[in-house]
C-alpha cells in the first residue's frame, strides 16, 4: 500500500491531515432565505469548537431553549465570548445584536459546516469492552453518526449479537465497508492489530479513520486519522490539575508578603487572582 506518512509524524494526540485549517462549505441556515456563506478556510481549533458549540447547542435545545446570547453560549463551551462570535463569523450572518442566536437555526448552520447534515455511515472493529461502550453510545445518532457494521476476529465474538448488529468477522471487513456504503472506520482494536485493519479500511476506500490505539497508523495523505489516546487525555489532566493546585497554594503566600512590605511595594506588583486572565475550555490553562 502506498503511503503519505509515518510512525513519527504523528505528534498530537489527535492527528489529522490540516492541522492548520481546513476547508468548510455550505453553511446554510435552515431557511430556503438564509444566506450561504461562500466557501471558507476554517482554522482547525475553530473547527473543534464547532463541535463544542453544537453538543452545548443541543443540550439546549433539548431544554427547551430557543434563543440564546453569545455570552451564555460561550460561558456553556468555554471559552470567550470574543471568540465565540469570531468562529461563529466563519458560517455567515448569524445572530441579531441585542436579541440573540436561534438555537435550532444554528445547530443547523453547525451541523452543515460540519457535513453532518449528509449522514454517515460507521464501521467498527474491535468488540470487546470499549468497543461494546462506543456502540452503546447514544450520542452517535443523534449527531448524524449511524453503525452499519461491527468486525472482529475473535471467533467466539463472531456472530455475536451487539444492539441490533451483529459481529462479523474482520475478513469480510474490506468487502463489506463497500456493501454497506462505510464513510468512517473506526479500530478499537488491540495495538498489534490496528495497522492492519487500517490498511484494510484504506483498501475498502475509507478516507476517515478513528483509531483509539496509541500507536501510530501509517495512511495515505488523502485518508483523515484521528488518533484517540485516552491515558495521554488523562495525563493533560493530571498536568492542568497540577498546575492548579501550584497555583492555588502559591498565591497566598504571595499576597502575604506583599502584605507585609505595603509601604515599599506598589501596587501595580500585586499577582493577579488566581483564575483571573485565564482560559478554560476543557484543555488549556494560562499559565
Amino acid at each position: 500500500m502506498s503511503t503519505g506518512r509515518g510512525a513519527s509524524d504523528v505528534t498530537e494526540p489527535h492527528q489529522t491531515h490540516e492541522p492548520v485549517a481546513q476547508r468548510v462549505t455550505g453553511a446554510a441556515g435552515s431557511s430556503v432565505t438564509d444566506p450561504i456563506a461562500q466557501d471558507r478556510v476554517i482554522p482547525q481549533a475553530t473547527v473543534t469548537r464547532l463541535a463544542a458549540y453544537l453538543r452545548v447547542l443541543g443540550v439546549m435545545s433539548d431544554r427547551g431553549t430557543s434563543i440564546v446570547s453569545s455570552e451564555e453560549l460561550a460561558q456553556a463551551s468555554g471559552v470567550g465570548s470574543a471568540k465565540l462570535r469570531k468562529d461563529l463569523s466563519f458560517l455567515g450572518p448569524n445572530g441579531v445584536r441585542g436579541v440573540g442566536y436561534d438555537v435550532n437555526r444554528l445547530r443547523i448552520r453547525i451541523e452543515r459546516a460540519l457535513g453532518l447534515d449528509r449522514g454517515h455511515k460507521v464501521v467498527l472493529v474491535g468488540v470487546g469492552n470499549l468497543g461494546k461502550a462506543l456502540v452503546g453510545y447514544g450520542g452517535f445518532s443523534r449527531r448524524g453518526f449511524e453503525m452499519v457494521g461491527l468486525f472482529d476476529s475473535d471467533a467466539d465474538r463472531i456472530g455475536s449479537t451487539v444492539g441490533d448488529l451483529v459481529v462479523r468477522s474482520t475478513e469480510e471487513l474490506t468487502v463489506a465497508c463497500r456493501e454497506l456504503n462505510a464513510t468512517i472506520g473506526v479500530i478499537s482494536t488491540p495495538d498489534e492489530a490496528a495497522q492492519g485493519v487500517c490498511d484494510q479500511f484504506v483498501s475498502a476506500g475509507l478516507r476517515c479513520i478513528m483509531s483509539f490505539s496509541p500507536i501510530a497508523l501509517d495512511v495515505p495523505d488523502h485518508v483523515e486519522l484521528r488518533r484517540v489516546d485516552l491515558a495521554v487525555e488523562m495525563q493533560v489532566l493530571s498536568f492542568n490539575s497540577a498546575r492548579n493546585a501550584d497555583q492555588a497554594s502559591s498565591a497566598p503566600r504571595v499576597r502575604v508578603a506583599h502584605a507585609a512590605s505595603a509601604s515599599s511595594v506598589p501596587s501595580t506588583s500585586l499577582p493577579a487572582p488566581v483564575g483571573a486572565g485565564s482560559t478554560r475550555n476543557g484543555s488549556v490553562i494560562a499559565p
